[in-house]
């Protein structure tokens, strides 16, 4: 059964429960009408009771219909019910009970609630034996008080529902283990309730003290060896109603005590505690807290704290002091933690602070006062969160008024060194009202190596052996990705000697970071790389799932062997370059997604290049494409270049990479390439080479020979090549054809005009002659040198061809007009 909701609060269950069960004495189901039946005990199991309030103050209880009618009261002799109550006892089982207050900001929960009860409830007076138990978890204000916090009660009280008072006769109460006992009474009247209790501790061994923390943290307190003394004790006493609280106070103290557990070394001894939580008035924001001492010693470390708390409910006033020494190596030599491994290091302190919420909320830190300072020395720290152990050699925080000084701070951790100074300006509204931790710093690194804060999710090993290798590369070896801090917001001047990022190594780095909202935006970032200089200024971000970033990078006389080795990024935007020798300049807007390891995910990639190669050599074995050329054109010959800069531009964006015509020049071939390729390395370009006929095999030589002409030398004709395939296994097609074309037009022109004044019929018989001089030779060259047996040049047939189309076009057509003449 449940009852839901409607309104505000529609759908949201009000109460509900898996089963209920009365009970009735057997006879009484022959009862005659108008008999009465006697109920005598009741079990609930599964039950869910919620009650909210919402920011404007309604209620979900609330559900009696409102229409403004009034219901007449009439009486009767006729009883108004037949069935009437015997109670002897009661269940309520595997139940939940929960109270949301968003306007007064509490957060009650009792989960795994359990009660029963035994007694005569029919009586006007009797006794009440009841047993519960339940997790109890309480958070007020953003602060929580309890978690999932084991409590239990066996109380047995007096009724009397003629006065309607409810007496505690014998009571205990457990709070994860610290025992209770509770004496007094509550008195329920129409518009609220009159409370008067009184409870302790009925020991004082200090084991009450270990008692209070939970179990998976203090383990087994039976067998620790304690001495002093451990008393909570108090009182509720006043009257509960829409604006007042029971008048309280609560007292725990402790002198000169001690706890050793059996298994430890060390023990912490000379502990003073003496605290009261106290509300003088019943008005809920006079509540008060007064830490007046609480020190303890381990070894020969001191530590002593103080503080008072008023208006804990309203606007908190806060006055606190801590001072003292704890060696961290000695605090798991005398308690439990659960630590893979012993920290160490020396904490000292000495401050005294004294705020109220209001001004940390309304950032009005010049109303507080802070001062004194903090050091840590000696400090190592490791867990399975981190790659490598993190030493703080030292480390020193000074307290003013308006900020945190960050006087030192000299750590390390794997390769890397770090050194910093700097301030803090709001501490106390990061520590208290969750805002941004705003700051400036300068840090400086002789080594700086970012994989040391990378770590790896999950080890190979460990994966399923019916996983294929692929799978457990990609998915299972994985890092897990760096994040940005979001409660940051920070500048940090930066400089570093060495950064190591991925495989490359930069050298004198400096720049500015100004951190904020998951964002690193990095400003005149400068380093020495490869030779040469690197400029960067832009953006990263982890803000979404999947780190991004937005850059405008200059690189300023870059070794090419050096940057092609190193950045994937440089080969997957010109592959063909990667064989050039020499140096690149250029400037870069790019942007994309970066992989855990902080590296660009090319398919990701878009943005644009200018870029400007000053070449020194050319090595056509370090690109297959080069090498193809080569292999297939006879006039090609790399090692012969005069190029000695080569400007481009390049665009890309959804994995393809469009490169603008630039021109190279080799020997006297004058050469511009033009195209675009894949990141997945497919490649669609065009290269096109202005080449001397001289190159052309030897039968283009022959007909050069034969005009006997100084401008023969000078004659030279386009070749296209078109390059397919991809860079690992390119392909290389020519179209000879109209090479042979653009040849024989040019000797044909040069022929002609020196035949100007012989009639049309010589001036065909003379190029029939030039033309076909060779064309009793094989069409094919032949050749048995290996190294030339596959390349591509302009043979007899290519000539010919071109020969006999030019030859017609020439004459054929003039003969058509002086045949139809006639």
């Amino acid at each position: 059964m449940s009852i839901l909701n409607t309104g505000t609060f529609a759908g949201k269950t009000l109460v509900a429960a898996k089963s209920a069960n009365i009970s009735v004495p057997f006879m009484q189901i022959f009862n005659s009408e108008g008999e009465s039946y006697t109920v005598n005990s009741f079990s609930i199991d599964g039950a869910v009771v919620n009650i909210l309030i919402d920011e404007d103050g309604n209620v979900n209880y609330d559900i009696a219909k409102k229409d403004g009618t009034e219901v007449p009261v009439t009486t009767s002799e006729t009883p108004a019910s037949t069935v009437s109550l015997s109670i002897q006892n009661y269940d309520i089982t595997n139940s939940q009970i929960k109270y949301y207050d968003e306007q007064g900001k509490m957060y009650f929960e009792l989960n795994d609630f359990n009660h029963s009860g035994t007694g005569d409830l029919s009586a006007v007076k009797s006794e009440l034996d009841t047993k519960t138990s339940g997790l109890v978890s309480f958070d007020m204000d953003g602060a929580n008080y309890f978690k999932d916090t084991p409590v239990t009660l066996d109380a047995k009280l007096g009724v009397d529902l003629e006065q309607n008072i409810y007496t505690f006769l014998e009571n205990k109460a457990v709070i994860n283990q610290l025992e209770l006992v509770f004496d007094g009474n509550v008195k329920l009247n129409d518009d609220s309730q009159d409370v008067a209790i009184t409870f302790k501790t009925p020991s004082s061994d200090f084991k009450n003290f270990l008692a209070l923390i939970p179990k998976e943290y203090s383990k087994e307190i039976e067998n620790v060896n304690t001495t002093g003394d451990f008393v909570v004790q108090g009182n509720f006493n006043g009257t509960v109603d829409d604006t007042h609280i029971p008048k309280f106070n609560i007292d725990i103290t402790s002198n000169n005590a001690s706890f050793k557990y059996p298994d430890l070394p060390q023990s912490v001894s000379n502990i003073t505690i003496d605290t009261k939580i106290a509300n003088e008035t019943g008005l809920l924001e006079n509540t008060y807290v007064n830490i007046n001492a609480l020190t303890f010693k381990i070894a020969q470390d001191v530590f002593s704290a103080s503080a008072n708390i008023k208006n804990l409910m309203g606007n908190p006033l806060v006055n606190a002091n801590l001072k003292g020494r704890i060696n961290l190596g000695n605090l798991s030599q005398a308690y439990p933690f659960d630590v893979e491994q012993q920290m160490q290091g020396i904490l000292d302190a000495n401050i005294a602070t004294a705020f109220d919420m209001k001004a940390i909320e309304d950032g009005r830190y010049q109303d507080t006062k802070n001062s004194g300072s903090l050091g840590l020395s000696g400090f190592e720290f490791n867990s399975e969160d981190l790659t490598n152990p993190i030493q703080i050699s030292k480390a020193g925080l000074t307290f003013n008024t308006q900020n945190v000084t960050l006087n030192t701070f000299e750590a390390k951790t794997g390769q890397t060194d770090l050194s910093a100074k700097g301030s803090i300006d709001n501490l106390l509204g990061y520590m208290f009202n969750d805002q941004l931790l705003k700051g400036n710093f300068t840090l400086n690194s002789n080594r700086f190596a970012l994989n040391d804060f990378m770590t790896e999710s999950e080890n190979p090993e460990d994966t399923d052996a019916n996983k294929t290798t692929t799978e457990s590369t990609s998915e299972m070896n994985t890092t897990e990705a760096i994040k940005i801090p979001a409660f940051l917001d920070a500048t940090i001047v930066a400089k570093a000697n060495t950064v190591l990022y991925d495989n490359l190594m930069l050298k004198d780095a400096s720049g500015t970071l100004l951190v904020k909202d998951e964002t690193v935006i990095l400003k005149d970032f400068k380093s020495s790389i490869f030779g040469g200089q690197i400029a960067l200024n832009g953006a990263v971000s982890t803000k979404a799932e999947t780190p991004t970033f937005d850059v405008k990078l200059g690189m300023q006389s870059f070794d090419m062997a050096e940057s092609f080795k190193g950045l994937d990024m440089l080969k997957a935007l010109a592959p063909i370059a990667q064989a050039f020798q020499g140096v690149l300049n250029s400037n870069f807007e790019i942007k994309g997604d970066l992989s855990n390891e902080f590296t660009p995910n090319l398919s990701t990639l878009s943005g644009n290049a200018l870029a400007e190669i000053l070449v020194s050599d050319v090595d056509s074995e370090d690109s297959k494409v080069l090498s193809t050329l080569v292999d297939r054109l006879e006039f090609l010959n790399f090692n012969e270049g005069e190029t000695k800069k080569i400007n481009t531009t390049l665009t890309f964006d959804n994995g393809q990479v469009n490169v603008k015509p630039f021109n190279l020049k080799f020997k006297d071939i004058n050469v511009q390439v033009a195209g675009s390729h894949g990141f997945d390395q497919t490649l669609n370009y065009n290269a096109t080479f202005d080449v001397p006929a001289k190159y052309l095999g030897k039968e283009a030589q022959s007909l050069l020979s034969k005009l006997n002409d100084a401008e023969a030398e000078n004659i030279s004709v386009p070749v296209t090549a078109n390059i397919g395939g991809n860079v690992g296994s390119p392909s290389v097609t020519t179209d000879l054809s109209a090479t042979a074309t653009a040849l024989t037009n040019k000797l044909v022109e040069m022929q002609k005009d020196k035949l100007l004044n012989e009639g049309s019929t010589k001036v065909k018989d003379a190029l029939s002659n030039f033309l076909g001089a060779n064309s009793s030779k094989d069409s094919t060259t032949v050749t048995t040198d290996a190294a030339t047996k596959n390349k591509d040049s302009v043979t007899t047939d290519n000539i010919k061809k071109a020969a006999d189309n030019l030859l017609n076009g020439l004459f054929g057509k003039k003969k058509e007009e002086t045949n139809t003449g006639d």
